[in-house]
């Protein structure tokens, strides 16, 4: 079996190229499949470089998913396993619409295609997010509950999704959109992600650094490990698609958690100096966005496929010490 990643130099992203290289077989659409080679495609080179390095079934694909030539390069390939990561985050959408549109939408319709062109449809694994939801006073809500996108980032990811399920009921694709829960704590660097608080207030203040609160601290937030995205996502990759009767999106679990018990559990684990370096900085646009989210999602239909959440926040604070070498 051939797999695609798209957005493979993403922290997600190498976390899923990383667990599938390490493995010889994958569930696929409800049968055991032997991997036999990866394609790692992103706009970013240097890093699918070091994965293509150190992972021989491993195959860097440079390049964005307009150039024509990324697109018969996937085409050729035939994979049987599309799982597109490949996104602009949301504050970035926000900022900066064309290149919203260009990355989060037209290159999704640029991948359906490419797959239209294979000889068999392969199971598309497509990223999106809870921000296709909006609810008053950040309340909580079912999977069921219409999505009704306050962002340019919720509005392309639900338009995606819609193109999934239509490609699947099409026969172009075996299509599964996973609507993922903010994610945290996410190693590396600041990104542009209105939600990108969520981090770095823990993020920052383990490495030593100051951290900035853009948020007020009853804000709840519908949250998932790095550890919980990548299970979801080789899971979802397993799922017959009869057990998913023509819907297509699924809205994953996720631990609701208060943006001030975050900070307390940062507190109880790291101590007061740690802590301490989190300044609350009010940034309008951010609380705008966020605040428009859900503050926790009822999911039994993503359970009963198989999800399930993380336990506490404090096992993401403890599983990011971990990664850090720290316990």
């Amino acid at each position: 079996m051939r797999i695609l990643v798209t957005g493979a130099a993403g922290f997600i992203g190498r976390m899923v190229v990383g667990a599938l290289a390490g493995r010889d077989t994958l569930t696929l659409n409800g049968r055991d499949r032997r991997i036999s080679a990866i394609l790692a495609c992103d706009m970013d080179e240097a890093p699918l470089g070091d994965l293509a390095n150190t992972r021989r079934r491993v195959h860097a694909l440079p390049g964005p998913l307009s150039d024509p030539a990324i697109l018969a390069r996937i085409k050729e390939d035939a994979p049987e396993l599309v799982i597109h990561l490949a996104a602009v985050v949301s504050g970035q959408a926000e900022a900066d619409f064309d290149l919203g549109m260009a990355v989060n939408l037209q290159s999704t319709i640029e991948l359906i295609n490419a797959c239209r062109a294979m000889a068999r449809a392969p199971v598309f694994v497509f990223s999106s997010s809870v921000a296709v939801f909006s609810c008053a006073g950040n309340g909580t809500i079912s999977e069921d509950t219409l999505p009704a996108p306050l962002s340019s980032y919720g509005t392309q990811k639900l338009i995606g999704e819609l193109l999934v399920r239509d490609a699947t009921r099409k026969g172009f694709i075996l299509g599964r959109s996973l609507r993922f829960p903010t994610i945290s704590v996410r190693p590396g660097v600041p990104n542009k992600a209105a939600s990108g608080f969520a981090s770095g207030i823990i993020r920052e203040p383990l490495a030593g650094e100051q951290a900035l609160l853009p948020v007020a601290g009853d804000l709840r937030l519908h949250l998932a490990s790095p550890a919980k995205a990548v299970e979801y996502t080789l899971a979802a990759c397993g799922l017959d698609q009869d057990a998913l009767g023509g819907d297509t999106t699924i809205t994953l679990p996720g631990i609701s958690v208060r943006v001030q018990e975050m900070l307390d559990t940062l507190r109880a684990l790291a101590g007061n100096e740690v802590a301490d370096r989190v300044t609350p900085a009010p940034d309008a646009a951010i609380s705008a966005i966020v605040n428009s989210w859900p503050g926790a999602i009822v999911t039994p239909r993503a359970r009963a496929l198989g999800f399930s959440p993380d336990t506490a926040f404090a096992d993401l604070v403890q599983q990011h010490l971990a990664d850090m070498g720290r316990t």
